[in-house]
């Protein structure tokens, strides 16, 4: 007994009826080790190919606006060694947080500047999932260095100085959307550079 071919690597309990699968059949398959449970209603095929985050996979199909940020976007672009405890995901202010089986941290971002920076991670074949670019995770740690702690700012923000083709001046223009943030920012980057 197999997972018909034309279901993707991963996909919803909604997506293997519309294809057929009866409830009985979906635990069968589930049972007999064709098919693996990664949340309520949220399968993959045993035969899927290998993939780096299985909780990113649940995280993404849960809620598609989701967006790595602040220390779990700085670790994937390295720009700190912090290994956080909980994986940091924003979403719009006034969405619904998921409930997902992953230790997640759910930060509300404000719509009008949510999509700044804004970039796809991909999981898998059909699966992406939203990641801050490398200057919006070191402008959000600026911006929110009263919670997170400002050595997470300064350290990313000094590692991003170092790579080749780093543009303060495209870093502080992003920093403008967000009131408080640029003048702390400009005053570390003058005693930095």
């Amino acid at each position: 007994m197999s997972v018909p071919d034309e279901l993707p690597e991963t996909f919803t309990y909604s997506e293997a009826r519309r294809h057929g699968l009866s409830d009985r059949r979906i635990y069968e398959l589930r049972d007999n080790g064709s098919l693996e449970a990664l949340g309520r209603g949220l399968y993959r095929r045993a035969d899927a190919d290998a993939v780096a985050d299985i909780d990113l996979l649940e995280i993404a199909y849960k809620a598609p606006e989701a967006t790595l940020c602040l220390a779990s976007a700085l670790a994937r672009h390295g720009l700190t060694d912090l290994i956080p405890a909980v994986t940091e995901v924003a979403l719009p202010r006034g969405r619904r947080r998921p409930v997902v089986g992953a230790a997640v941290g759910w930060h509300l971002f404000a719509p009008e500047t949510f999509d700044l920076g804004r970039e796809k991670l991909k999981l898998d074949f059909h699966t992406t999932i939203g990641i801050y670019s490398a200057e919006r995770s070191i402008v959000d740690a600026f911006r929110l260095r009263h919670r997170e702690g400002p050595e997470l700012a300064n350290t990313a923000l000094r590692r991003w100085l170092a790579r080749p083709g780093a543009q303060p001046a495209a870093l502080l223009a992003l920093a403008r959307h967000f009131p408080r943030t640029e003048a702390p920012l400009r005053r570390v980057l003058e005693v930095l550079l």
